[in-house]
């Protein structure tokens, strides 16, 4: 048994293996058998070497069925490279208890070793510093008579360091959130452009961040580096281990008629695994980033059973987050709902303290003016928000739930909620291209109505304001984009060469449509978005090598693995600054929309706010035709309904004026659409004004809602182009 020990402490000597922290140790906590035998079984195993003290610390348990003379054959597989082969002779090297082997049980404590410090300078440098190293050291023992292998065994190596670090994690979530919440505040403060800007960058760095979620949740065998860097992202999926939370998932799951997973917990006795296709044909374990195989179960001489277990795919994110399999499904369903629920008790929550503020005289009566005023419209326009976000995620849970049965109330929960959000969605894009079809009919331009309205806005603009004006339609592909790549990952777990395809194509098509159409609303913002496009595309590529469909060799698909983290390392980097940059900007600058350019498809001209109804002249109209009203909002916000374009009733402009004439004679001139009762200039004796105001031109007497030309259809058509058409983005 001790020499053992010693045989197992030569084998990590020269291994090469995954990472290091702040001491260099190589050191392995998984152990399977990469042969299909009896001979040989074990339930605990820990092997750790620390070359600056030349220490070795051994564990293991576990039980032989192997007699008489054996050799061992050592292969040390780095990068899918044999690094090492090398023919030992227990005997040749006096191992005791391994010359001849006998049969019975091995329980060996963790005690430190001293071994020479000739074995250090054998171990390159490289292994001490490089994360995530995909290496591995397996032992063949063979009969000396037959030369046959009888047992083999396999151990993951690592030297502690690692890509997947929870502060990444916590890092790419607050700087999400600070995106978007920049956007929110300057939204509130009247800047659209700039709001417009941060949030569509904001939304396009949260949808990375859940694209590189979405690739550690396929089910393909991917080398170590690229799992632990997919792994720092599984919170934008809602892959987030809460202790007590885990508990909640487990009584509920059992307490509607399902069979909770205990894997977690069954570790001393259960060898997590997942296939990997290598010409030994074997299997490596994958348990080694959650520490050890377990505790020891069985006292020395008694026989301890084991068994395997494959996880992939969704599953295997889960165990590496500590979260059982069954609990998966409802972790994330529980963490979008509490996030839904918290944004908007913090929007209600502001409103209540700027009504405060305002009210003891500590802040302006105008600051956040059109979030007071309609409040309700915008949360309910944050709740479509928060609705889009969540997409992917209950989209790829719900469907995998599908496949799994946990219980029958989560199959009716993820009903429901796919329910919810196709429809939501669904009514909000029919809308949206509704309100455009309308504009244009009325217009030539869909901007009008989409951003004349504020309730049209504030409501259904999380689908289009990223989008230049006449590319309102492109919220459609974008939803069947993600629709139909989380039915390949949440559908086709077991297949994952389908999936591997499946995300090509996608990918692929994504690129080309959104290189071509380019819709988003200026230039950088369109290379922004068709870069992170470019690099999506290029991961679907990486995953096709790591399905091994071409047969590469596995250093190959070794180097090609660290190529996939530093590139996507490096986008993301990228990606987050520009919105970190863009974000404080928005919120320290006084006037933050001088750093973009207006919008080439006018809608600045035709987004209103409450600001923008308070000049002097605006009180002159509004006398001028009898309407005092200044607001935009109803006093009543949920009446928005039955007086914005978003309605589609045509706001507050009657039908007839709203309706091209069909019986208008086009060789006409247009009537003028001014009520003629109605005084256009005051009376003289009203009283006079400033000196400046006699050489101002007066407004025009046309109400400020009425919505469609004053010329005829045919009159406009032979005689000028519609105003509305300048700048509206024709021109892509």
């Amino acid at each position: 048994m001790r020499s053992l020990s010693v045989l197992l402490c030569f084998l990590v000597a020269f291994l090469h293996s995954p990472l290091v922290a702040a001491d260099r140790l190589i050191e392995s906590k998984a152990l399977t058998l990469c042969q299909e035998s009896s001979n040989f079984t074990a339930t605990y195993f820990n092997v750790r070497y620390t070359p600056d003290n030349n220490s070795l610390v051994i564990g293991f348990d576990g039980v032989s069925s192997i007699s008489g003379y054996v050799e061992a054959t050592l292969v040390l597989d780095a990068y899918g490279y044999t690094a090492l082969k090398q023919t030992l002779d227990p005997c040749e090297l006096d191992f005791e208890g391994l010359c001849p082997m006998n049969t019975g049980a091995i329980n060996i404590k963790d005690t430190p070793l001293t071994i020479g410090s000739d074995v250090a300078s054998q171990i390159p440098g490289i292994a001490y510093n490089v994360p995530d190293l995909d290496a591995s050291v397996r032992i063949y023992i063979n009969s000396t008579t037959t030369h046959e292998s009888v047992a083999c065994l396999e151990a993951s190596l690592s030297n502690g360091k690692t890509v997947y670090q929870k502060g990444v994690g916590w890092t790419t979530a607050v700087i999400a959130g600070l995106g978007l919440t920049a956007s929110a505040i300057t939204s509130g403060l009247g800047h659209s452009n700039t709001a417009a800007h941060v949030a569509a960058n904001a939304m396009s760095l949260f949808s990375f961040y859940q694209s590189q979620a979405m690739i550690g949740m396929t089910s393909i065998h991917m080398p170590p580096i690229v799992e632990s860097w997919t792994q720092n992202f599984q919170w934008s999926m809602g892959i987030i281990r809460v202790g007590f939370l885990q508990d909640i998932c487990t009584w509920y799951q059992r307490s509607t008629g399902g069979t909770a997973a205990t894997i977690l917990s069954e570790l001393s006795t259960v060898s997590v695994e997942v296939l990997k296709k290598r010409s030994y044909d074997a299997v490596e374990l994958v348990g080694r980033s959650l520490g050890s195989l377990g505790k020891r179960d069985g006292a020395e001489g008694e026989k301890v059973t084991s068994e395997s277990k494959e996880v992939r795919g969704i599953e295997r994110v889960g165990f590496i987050a500590g979260i059982e399999e069954t609990n998966i499904f409802l972790t994330g369903f529980i963490f979008f709902v509490v996030f839904v629920a918290i944004v908007m008790l913090l929007v209600v929550a502001f409103k209540g303290l700027c009504e405060l503020l305002v009210k003891h005289g500590k802040m302006k009566s105008d600051k956040f003016q059109d979030f007071r005023n309609g409040w309700r419209v915008v949360a309910r326009g944050i709740l479509f928000r928060l609705t889009l976000i969540g997409f992917p995620q209950m989209c790829i849970l719900c469907l995998w739930e599908f496949t799994r049965n946990d219980s029958p109330a989560e199959i009716v929960l993820a009903v429901i909620m796919l329910i919810s959000l196709f429809a939501a969605l669904g009514w909000a894009s029919f809308k949206v291209i509704s309100l455009a079809k309308r504009s244009i009919a009325l217009h030539k331009n869909p901007a009008y109505i989409l951003y004349s309205d504020p309730t049209c806005l504030n409501k259904w603009g999380f689908l289009y304001v990223q989008y230049r004006a006449t590319a309102y339609y492109f919220v459609i592909p974008w939803l069947g984009y993600l629709l139909i790549k989380g039915m390949f990952i949440g559908l086709s777990q077991p297949a994952p060469v389908v999936q591997t395809v499946a995300y090509v194509i996608i990918e692929a098509a994504m690129l080309i449509a959104v290189s071509v159409l380019r819709p988003w609303m200026d230039k950088k913002t369109n290379i922004y978005n068709i870069t992170i496009a470019a690099v999506q595309f290029l991961n679907s590529i990486f995953l096709l090598f790591f399905s091994d469909v071409f047969n590469q060799p596995g250093l190959v698909t070794g180097v090609m693995g660290v190529v996939f983290f530093v590139i996507n390392a490096v986008a993301a980097l990228v990606l987050l600054i520009l919105v970190l940059i863009a974000s404080i900007y928005a919120i320290v600058s006084k006037n933050p929309d001088t750093r973009y350019q207006p919008m080439r498809d006018d809608r600045g001209s035709f987004i209103k706010s409450q600001t923008q109804l308070t000049t002097e002249l605006d009180a002159l109209g509004a006398t001028a035709r009898g309407d005092m009203k200044s607001t935009p909002y109803k006093n009543d916000p949920f009446a928005d309904d039955n007086g914005s374009f978003s309605s589609g009733n045509g706001a507050s402009v009657s039908r007839q004026n709203l309706e091209p004439n069909p019986i208008a004679n086009p060789h006409q001139p247009p009537h003028s659409p001014v009520d003629p009762s109605l005084p256009l200039f005051p009376s003289d004796n009203s009283p006079p004004r400033g000196p400046g105001d006699a050489i101002q031109r007066s407004q025009s007497p046309v109400p400020r809602s009425f919505t469609s030309s004053p010329f005829q259809n045919g009159y406009r058509t032979q005689n000028n182009a519609s105003p509305w058409q300048r700048g509206a983005g024709y021109d892509h």
